[in-house]
Parts: structure tokens; C-alpha cells; sequence
């Protein structure tokens, strides 16, 4: 039984300073770019990092060709069917988290999705309910400790299962472990049995996720200076949204324009502009101070004005993420208007920086 720790061990005492990717591609592995603990919601980088290396090498020898070969034997319409029965299964954990939430309109949608999905969509296969104004929800215990105040704790890089923190690894094992329609059918299965297909739901699961994401992650990559400080930005901001949602804030579209001012609510109620964090690129975070807190001494400058051209940095990143398809690096794209001094004024005033 100690052949995985001395596996994990040999793991990673091999990743070096460069690993490499299908095709031969060498990049920096994520340990060689520590550079010390500057995130103090990540106490544990140094870890974290050298887990990430482990998890790209696992990925590019096991998962990634097991998902290739998933995307190239089971056709799109198939691949469809298999992801909407998985959701609609997972239907009755949000149900739960929703009402435990008391997100009670959510809880209802929920409900009304499972039961039309299971019966008119052929046990889930057809996802009918959306077109009947029943949208998928968002809910898991995750979630609804943050609903109730509990801090999301340290970032963590797990293995396999990628980055995490500490409140959604509990949250992941209630999840797991209290699905209420497992719990329904614990009675006329075996407890072995119940494992093994909630085993075979998880690796379906991940096998499909990862399959979707194929495109997704290289360009992730392939965008970010430090792959790691950009997977923790991206993990952050999308747990930050489901946590804003289970309060019932509204919760801003990721794929906003920073060149605008996008606002998330504050504490007290009023909109502070918010640009996206992206440490992976080289970005830093821009906010406004919020509410109650001391102002600065830059003076308030006039409402922000869009900015004139989108930039082709957001378009391209914004491209990837919708899976559309990007322009190559070698054709000629349009240059961004040079920034109005009023507008820049007006961005600098808002955000109350000197």
C-alpha cells in the first residue's frame, strides 16, 4: 500500500525547472517560478506548486489522451446526452443546497427541473426544463458555507482534482456523501454498490469535464506568464461568483469588458468598479475604496465613459473562453485607440487612486 506516496514522492523529485507537453513543448514548471509566499490566502504555494506540476504531468500522460480519445469515439451529440443525464442527477444536491440556503425560488426551479428532466427528458438525457423557463441553478455545500459566513481558508492544489480550498473539500464530501437521491436508494442497493456508482459518476464526470475543457486549458496556458498565479485567479473569481449567488448579490458577468467599469455590490449596498485580477498576466487588481473606509485625496473626477475600442488582449481571452476560434499570433489585429485624457481622468477619479 505504499507504492502511491512513492509514486507522488518520485513525481516530484522529477519535475525539474521545465516540463514538457504533448508535441515536445517545454515550459517552466510552476515550482521553478516560486518566487515566495506574496498570497497569504496561499500559505501553502510552495506545495501547491510543485502539485501542479505533478497534476500536468499526470494530465499529459493519462487524462488528456483518455480525453481525446473520449471526444473522438463518442460524437458531440453523444457526449451532450451522457453530460445532461450527469446534471441532472446532481439535480437533487442543488435542490438541497438551494433550500439550505434559502434560496427558495431557486430551491422550487430546481425541483421542477428534476422532475420534468427525469420523466419528459428520458431520465435526464434531454435537457427540456430550460425551455420550459426552468434554468439550471448553482448550489452546493460549498456554496452554503459561504452563505453562512465560513471563510473559504487556505488555497489548495489537490491531486487529480486540481485547485480547491479548504471549505469546498468539506463541501465536495458532504456533496458526496449526502446526495439525497443516493440517500433515496440506499435501502434497495448495497453500500459497495452505492460506491461504486457514485465511483463511476465521478470519473464519467471528470472524463467529460475534461474533455470540454480541452481547448480551454491550452489557451489558458498559453496566455499566462505563470500558469499557476493565473489558475488560482480563475479558481478564486468563479468560487467568488457561486458564493455572491448563494447570498443573492448580483453576481457580474466574468467576460466584462475591463475596459469598463463593471460593478460587484458592496457591503452596504452601493457598487464599487472592479477589474478582474489576473496575476498570471502580469495585471493587478484595480478598486474603488467602499464605502466607510477613508477616502483618498485624489479629487472626484466626472461618471467613466467606455472606452473607445476594445482591447485585443480581452477579445482574444474572451474568444478562447467561448471556444470560438481565436486569431493566429501572425495576423494583424487592430490597434487600440490611444486613451482619451478625459476618460483616464475619469477611470483614475472612480477608482480613487493618485
Amino acid at each position: 500500500m505504499r507504492w502511491p506516496l512513492t509514486l507522488l514522492l518520485l513525481t516530484l523529485a522529477g519535475c525539474g525547472d521545465t516540463l514538457v507537453l504533448r508535441g515536445g513543448v517545454e515550459v517552466p514548471s510552476s515550482a521553478a517560478q516560486y518566487a515566495g509566499n506574496t498570497d497569504p490566502g496561499d500559505p501553502l504555494e510552495r506545495l501547491n506548486r510543485r502539485m501542479l506540476d505533478v497534476n500536468t504531468v499526470a494530465d499529459e500522460s493519462v487524462f488528456r489522451p483518455v480525453a481525446e480519445t473520449y471526444v473522438a469515439v463518442v460524437p458531440a451529440f453523444g457526449r451532450l446526452r451522457i453530460r445532461q443525464f450527469l446534471e441532472n442527477l446532481g439535480e437533487p444536491v442543488v435542490f438541497a443546497n438551494n433550500v439550505l440556503q434559502l434560496r427558495l425560488g431557486d430551491a422550487a426551479i430546481t425541483a421542477g427541473r428534476f422532475v420534468v428532466n427525469s420523466t419528459l427528458g428520458g431520465a435526464g438525457l434531454f435537457d427540456v426544463a430550460t425551455a420550459q423557463g426552468l434554468p439550471r441553478q448553482t448550489g452546493d455545500f460549498g456554496q452554503t458555507l459561504a452563505r453562512y459566513g465560513i471563510g473559504e481558508g487556505p488555497f489548495l492544489m489537490l491531486p487529480v482534482l486540481g485547485p480547491s480550498n479548504v471549505r469546498d473539500v468539506v463541501g465536495d464530501v458532504v456533496d458526496g456523501f449526502g446526495n439525497p437521491l443516493l440517500l433515496a436508494l440506499g435501502p434497495a442497493f448495497s453500500s459497495y454498490t452505492l460506491g461504486v456508482l457514485n465511483a463511476t459518476r465521478g470519473v464519467l464526470g471528470g472524463v467529460d469535464l475534461r474533455a470540454e475543457n480541452l481547448d480551454t486549458l491550452d489557451a489558458l496556458r498559453a496566455d499566462s506568464i505563470d500558469f499557476y498565479a493565473r489558475l488560482r485567479s480563475v479558481a478564486r473569481q468563479r468560487r467568488a461568483f457561486g458564493a455572491m449567488a448563494a447570498v443573492g448579490r448580483t453576481v457580474p458577468d466574468p467576460l466584462d469588458d475591463p475596459g469598463t467599469a463593471s460593478t460587484v455590490p458592496a457591503a452596504g449596498g452601493a457598487g464599487v468598479p472592479l477589474v478582474l485580477d489576473d496575476p498570471g498576466t502580469g495585471s493587478a487588481p484595480v478598486r474603488a475604496a467602499t464605502p466607510g473606509t477613508a477616502p483618498n485625496t485624489a479629487p472626484r473626477a466626472a461618471p467613466v465613459a467606455r472606452r473607445p475600442q476594445v482591447p485585443p488582449e480581452w477579445a482574444r481571452d474572451a474568444l478562447n473562453r467561448a471556444a470560438l476560434q481565436a486569431p493566429v499570433a501572425s495576423e494583424e489585429l487592430p490597434r487600440v485607440a490611444p486613451a482619451d485624457p478625459g476618460w483616464a481622468a475619469g477611470t483614475l477619479g472612480a477608482a480613487r487612486l493618485r
